[in-house]
């Protein structure tokens, strides 16, 4: 019993070390920009040695990709949790309404994520993990329209709902494109609020 105890112990600490490490690069990626990073600079931001940061990643790119799924994975679920309120009779402006309110628009994490962008173009292996995410989003969207398509119209213009699917995920990548720029988050939330508004219904709110 006393092993399973330390054993427990063991993984609590280890999980904490990689949440404070994750957090800390999280920090000094916005800041510096993930090519100008070294695993010393995350360690001391971070309070730890180069040991714990090798006993949670082998690299610096491993632990760049964790953190990006970790926020990547709650994007997609603050998506689907908004999506998924109204059951079967998806109420389009409601839902758009609380995606915009509760979606992470963060200018820090747009800034890793637009190094996260680079530098999976020039790796195809990390460019597939970064699709793999893109697609995870897009069916979960796709998935909530499809499950309300008996109720709820689309336009005709998107196809069927992976095209309103795909719809959705360019209107963020538009918005905080432009949030990158300005940094003005409450016109982002209004302008992503209009988008997609005016993607997924006729235009004035009313689904078509």
């Amino acid at each position: 019993m006393a092993a399973q105890d330390t054993a427990r112990r063991v993984t609590k600490r280890r999980a904490r070390t990689r949440a404070n490490l994750l957090d800390a690069a999280f920090a000094v990626f916005a800041a510096k920009g993930f090519g100008r990073v070294s695993i010393e600079e995350v360690c001391e931001a971070a309070g730890y040695s180069r040991g714990a940061f090798y006993s949670n990643f082998a690299t610096l790119d491993e632990l760049f990709f964790a953190l990006y799924r970790e926020r990547a994975d709650l994007i997609a679920a603050q998506v689907a949790d908004a999506l998924a309120q109204d059951g079967p009779d998806l109420d389009v402006p409601a839902s758009v309404d609380r995606v915009t309110e509760v979606l992470l628009l963060d200018v820090d994490w747009l800034l890793v994520k637009t190094d996260f962008l680079v530098h999976a173009a020039r790796d195809p292996a990390v460019a597939e993990a970064l699709l793999d995410h893109r697609t995870r989003l897009r069916e979960a969207v796709a998935d909530r329209l499809a499950r309300a398509r008996g109720h709820t119209e689309l336009p005709a213009v998107l196809g069927d709902v992976e095209g309103a699917a795909r719809a959705v995920v360019a209107a963020y990548d538009g918005v905080t494109t432009q949030l990158l720029l300005d940094k003005d988050i409450d016109a982002a939330r209004t302008w992503l609020k209009q988008l997609l508004t005016a993607l997924l219904t006729d235009g004035s709110g009313t689904p078509v």
